[in-house]
């Protein structure tokens, strides 16, 4: 049996198993789904896909989205640990959740919340305007070798995310401290692209869907991306580090965490309608559309990968000196 059949089996099997205790408890008001960051990036983008797909449903509630930006997430989930318990509260969960703890820069962690779901894998894609000086990753490298303050790097929203993760990647190829480097940290994704393509940063790291459309346009040339191996679809243009060389390979993860306090039923009434989500073939047409990888986790699955990754993350940003061990 093919490996996306299993995966629709088991995604069967286990809605099916979950539904009589998601019975326990259904949405009785609108949901309220935050976006970590501002409108235009990741994260508000698989807000709003994800607010399409639920509203579909049966049973569902209206369901809005808001954004809420500021402290690279901070804001936005200081707020939803504040309503324990309510399950009609929603917010988006990225790598963000954790490197902001590990760097001290927010009291809010994973543990605070009530993670529901892993929804996708997500590659970092490394690019600059058409127009740049800056030719190749090897131009790059050798830039950033010369004078590591001589390129400036864009990222959202956040220091110490995934963005900066690969960033970091990039020095030790070039052989520089990643400290030395010139970053600059903008509120979401769709504020720094734009800063990106007007010349106001050198270089833009963010996801491979917000990429693609603009390789098509012939807007921006991309140096890499942070795969093992080609992705599918339309992202199947875009190089990988890996294949150039570059030891530059990390996958981010985005997905939906709740207020601290759910109840076993409120956490199973969410599996299921995630699992519902995933399952639908449109969902797959929307992640090869955006360059996401599946990768779809329950809540306990969730909470299991946030532990592991929280531990690995911690490791990595000290090799990286971006913190200390």
């Amino acid at each position: 049996m093919k490996a996306r059949s299993l995966s629709a089996l088991f995604l069967a099997l286990f809605i099916s198993s979950t539904g009589v205790n998601a019975q326990d408890w259904k949405p009785s008001r609108n949901i309220d789904f935050i976006v970590s960051s501002g409108p235009g990036g990741a994260a508000d983008l698989e807000a709003r896909e994800l607010q399409k797909f639920l509203q579909q449903l049966p049973g569902m509630p209206p369901v809005t989205v808001s954004n809420r930006q500021g402290g690279g997430g901070t804001v936005a989930w200081s707020s939803v640990a504040q309503k324990t318990g309510d399950a009609h509260l929603l917010s988006t969960l990225n790598v963000a959740l954790l490197t902001n703890q590990i760097l001290g820069s927010s009291q809010i962690g994973y543990r605070d919340l009530t993670p529901l779901a892993i929804l996708m894998r997500e590659h970092i894609a490394v690019w600059t305007r058409t127009e740049s000086p800056i030719a190749s990753t090897k131009d790059l490298l050798a830039r950033l070798k010369a004078n590591p303050a001589s390129i400036s790097f864009g990222l959202s929203p956040a220091l110490g995310n995934q963005n900066h993760i690969v960033i970091g990647m990039l020095a030790k190829a070039a052989g520089v401290d990643p400290k030395a480097l010139k970053i600059v940290v903008y509120s979401s994704g769709g504020q720094g692209t734009t800063a990106a393509l007007g010349g106001h940063v050198d270089v833009w790291v963010g996801t491979v869907g917000g990429a693609i459309p603009r390789v098509q346009s012939g807007a921006i040339r991309v140096f890499g991306i942070s795969s093992t191996e080609r992705q599918p679809g339309r992202a199947a243009m875009l190089p990988t580090f890996r294949e150039q060389g570059i030891d530059a390979a990390y996958f981010a993860f985005r997905g939906v965490v709740a207020p601290p306090g759910l109840t076993a039923g409120q956490r199973a009434y969410w599996d299921q309608a995630f699992a519902k989500v995933v399952q639908d073939p449109e969902w797959k047409k929307a992640e090869e559309q955006n360059g996401w990888g599946s990768g779809f986790l329950d809540s306990t699955g969730t909470r299991k990968h946030l532990d592991a990754e929280f531990e690995l993350l911690k490791k990595v940003l000290a090799e990286l000196g971006i913190v200390k061990q």
